[in-house]
């Protein structure tokens, strides 16, 4: 698991390559807001988390399988991230951030084009 990257994944960096194009400014990584989000975008309060869909359980629509050796580990870890993901979007939101979420399974190539452009709209919108 050592190798496993958390910052500048590929999924983060279609995410921020895309952004700058339409001209957006951001920073990443901030270490003062909780969750340390993947994307910081101040002039429009958001925030971008880029999760992985194993990592953060996601489930929906992304063919996501619970390992079959160490099952209850991973169950627990992944149970852990996901808590930890509500509490840090919470905390975020009543800091009066609007927080966004992309998934590295709505970045295939059939559905980025129609997620980048979601992204765009939710951004402006304020999430």
């Amino acid at each position: 698991m050592s190798k496993v990257k958390s910052k500048n994944t590929k999924p983060e960096m279609i995410v921020r390559r895309f952004l700058h194009s339409q001209g957006f400014r951001y920073s990443i990584h901030n270490k003062k807001l909780s969750g340390r989000p993947d994307i910081k975008l101040t002039k429009y309060k958001t925030v971008v988390f880029v999760n992985g869909c194993f990592w953060h359980g996601h489930t929906a629509r992304c063919g996501y399988l619970m390992p079959k050796t160490n099952e209850e580990f991973w169950r627990s870890k992944i149970e852990h991230n996901v808590e930890r993901d509500k509490i840090n979007i919470k905390k975020l939101n009543d800091e009066g951030w609007n927080v966004i979420i992309v998934w590295e399974c709505e970045l295939k190539k059939y559905r980025l084009d129609d997620t980048l452009r979601k992204l765009v709209e939710k951004i402006k919108k304020g999430g």
